[in-house]
């Protein structure tokens, strides 16, 4: 018998998540911003960009956190992943827009700040992961098997 999807166990592969890369983008991508939005007359707009920039990071710092504690415990659900990804993305939206509501309407900056943000983690992970691939380097697929060789929840003694 083999386990229901949503009582499966989490299995992560390892992420080129580089936080301190991300804020140097971060800050470098803010400055422009800035720049830009000086020279055509609306700082605030730059500031409140880079504000959502920041909010973006503080939403990845806190998903390494949460993927670390879920998948620590013994039995990891995907449910747990699921409601904490939620919670977390509706507390970051709502601070974006709240910050947005307030500060109309160069608060706009914060939305499109983590929009962006969420681009520039894609990349920023993903293509290191891509050109290592296509190297050749480190091409050996995730397994879902526990130390032993055994597959973890996929028993047929189950």
């Amino acid at each position: 018998m083999t386990t229901p999807a949503q009582d499966a166990p989490l299995v992560f592969p390892s992420v080129a998540f580089r936080p301190i890369r991300l804020l140097a983008i971060s800050a470098i991508i803010t400055a422009m911003a800035i720049a830009a939005a000086g020279f055509a007359g609306h700082l605030m707009v730059g500031v409140f960009f880079g504000v959502g920039l920041l909010l973006g990071l503080l939403n990845a710092l806190l998903v390494r956190r949460s993927v670390a504690s879920i998948t620590a415990k013994e039995h990891p659900l995907k449910s747990s992943m699921a409601i904490n990804s939620a919670t977390r993305l509706a507390i970051i939206t709502v601070i974006g827009l709240i910050i947005a509501y307030i500060f109309r309407p160069a608060g706009l900056g914060v939305v499109f700040g983590l929009a962006l943000f969420q681009v520039v983690l894609v990349l920023s992970t993903a293509l290191p992961v891509w050109k290592k691939l296509r190297a050749g380097d480190g091409a050996e697929p995730v397994s879902a098997h526990t130390p032993e060789g055994t597959a973890k929840g996929n028993s047929d003694d189950d």
